[in-house]
């Protein structure tokens, strides 16, 4: 696999086995299904205006007049705090009342968010608010009082094909890729570098964890792929394209980088995995709190569970190989890099895209800020809340930003087996 000590037979024999069914179970507790998200701050890198990026919806935007009042307004209040008033720019309904084609209505509803928050959810909230404000907090991600954050539910909305193409989606990935990277432009394709590049092996993990997220979004929309109903009577379905797979992939359709890029998503699942292993002592005496305490108690007993399995995998990544000698000074940058990554997702333009954008690279930068704190670096290193003379925290984004970050990898690493199936 490069840069580790494992083959791809055996991380797949060990996730698809031991890791997804129970991961997969663990992501539908309260504690990490609801995820607070502004998806309503502006790009800072270039001119934005929000809406859907999609040639065929954007061409002709309904008019405020079109829009009716209900749907333009908003939800009004939720946890306390107004919503931001805006046009409607996902709505279906609006489309249709304004007359825009029946194309288009399909095709924005892909990236639609689903809000659905019931009331005993958002109040639910408040007391995770106050549980979590008298904990110390590490670092400061999203203020969860701002009036353009809003929780959403992430079963309602899952990654998926949305659609979301086209110039603005290269700007994005380009961006990415070669405003971040170490003055490496020269590169014939960043998405995948090995040994034999020359680059040192820093600056290939961080090209080969940016390319694992890229290949992991792009097995997801080809794993589920939407298929519309072929008249009014028929469900809309979100299925497996083999075509779709085989052509980001295969090494005759990509220049023979399919292959690499795949190895790239392994890979950035071993930095994660690594990364939970790490962390498990800590994340252990966690309480992961939504004032049920039989669910809770649940909860905990399965990332116990979970935490246990992963320690035991024998071929763990090793980032004691990282930031040694004279690469040391790298490893700044490094962090910066990653954090200007984070807010490129706030350009993106389709609403589910930049959700599951925020959410995988800030499990993405929890893993990181993990592998590089504790009392040590290396396979036998772990991190406590009593960890280099300061208390360590994770606070709740953070925590279920990781988990479902690697939920993304793990169901990724399983559709791959299944489209071995497919595609010949």
């Amino acid at each position: 696999m490069d840069d580790c000590s494992c083959t791809v037979e055996s991380v797949d024999s060990f996730n698809n086995q031991e890791i997804y069914p129970q991961l997969n179970s663990l992501l539908e507790k309260d504690y990490f299904k609801f995820y607070p998200v502004d998806l309503n701050a502006p790009c800072k890198f270039w001119s934005s205006s929000g809406r859907c990026a999609l040639k065929s919806c954007g061409v002709l935007p309904c008019k405020s007049d079109e829009v009716p009042e209900g749907l333009k307004n908003g939800s009004g209040e939720q946890n306390g705090n107004p919503q931001t008033k805006t046009e409607n720019k996902y709505s279906a309904a609006a489309q249709l009342k304004s007359g825009c084609s029946s194309k288009d209505v399909t095709e924005v509803k892909l990236s639609e968010i689903d809000k659905t928050i019931s009331e005993a959810s958002n109040e639910a909230f408040k007391s995770w608010s106050e549980h979590d404000d008298a904990q110390n907090k590490f670092c400061e991600l999203d203020d969860e009082t701002s009036p353009t954050l809003e929780y959403v539910n992430l079963l309602l909305n899952p990654e998926r094909y949305t659609g979301y193409a086209g110039d603005d989606a290269h700007k994005i990935w380009n961006s990415i890729y070669n405003e971040n990277c170490f003055n490496e432009k020269h590169q014939d394709d960043l998405t995948y570098v090995m040994p034999s590049s020359g680059l040192c092996l820093e600056k290939r993990a961080f090209y080969r964890m940016v390319s694992g997220l890229h290949t992991s979004i792009n097995t997801h929309l080809s794993a589920r792929y939407f298929y519309p109903g072929r008249t009014a009577f028929d469900k809309d379905i979100w299925d497996m394209n083999a075509a779709e797979f085989h052509s980001r992939f295969n090494p005759q359709k990509t220049n023979g980088h399919g292959p690499h890029r795949l190895r790239n998503l392994y890979f950035t699942y071993l930095v994660e995995l690594r990364a939970l292993a790490k962390v498990a002592p800590y994340l252990k005496q966690q309480l992961f709190y939504t004032g049920s305490n039989d669910i809770d108690r649940q909860t905990h007993i399965q990332i116990t569970e979970l935490l246990d399995k992963i320690i035991l995998f024998p071929h763990h990544f090793d980032e004691t190989k990282l930031f040694q000698g004279e690469f040391i000074q790298l490893k700044e940058d490094f962090r910066l890099k990653f954090l200007n990554i984070s807010r490129i997702m706030d350009c993106v333009g389709c609403d589910k895209c930049r959700l599951w954008g925020k959410v995988q690279v800030r499990g993405m930068g929890t893993a990181l800020k993990i592998l590089f704190s504790g009392d040590d670096i290396g396979p036998q290193s772990i991190v406590t809340e009593n960890t280099d003379h300061n208390q360590f925290k994770l606070n709740r984004v953070e925590i279920v930003s990781l988990f479902n970050a690697f939920g993304r990898l793990s169901s990724s690493i399983k559709y791959i087996e299944d489209f071995r199936r497919l595609v010949p």
